[in-house]
């Protein structure tokens, strides 16, 4: 796996599980942004979407358009990948607690 594939995994898995501490499962794309970079993922609005159409792609997350504004909901298979009870390849499996 090469860094850029590694980054990736790395960014999607903080995504969900973002997703998944959040009592209504959601959150947009300005509060996911945030998180990202306080966990070491700096990046530009573009690739912070271009990770959520991936998830999306993946069954992962669904996401609406609101006012321009995207928002991200986890659906119950991005819930299982957070907590590692499902492996989807370009995910990092989470670590053990």
């Amino acid at each position: 796996m090469n860094y850029a594939a590694i980054i990736a995994a790395d960014m999607r898995l903080v995504l969900l599980r973002a997703l998944c501490e959040d009592a209504d499962y959601s959150h947009n794309e300005y509060v996911l942004k945030s998180i990202l970079e306080q966990l070491g993922h700096r990046t530009s609005s573009d690739r912070l979407r271009t990770e959520l159409a991936w998830l999306t792609e993946q069954g992962l997350i669904i996401t609406d358009d609101r006012a321009g504004v995207v928002v991200a909901r986890l659906t119950p298979r991005g819930k299982d990948v957070a907590c590692g009870a499902c492996v989807i390849p370009g995910v990092k499996r989470p670590e053990p607690l």
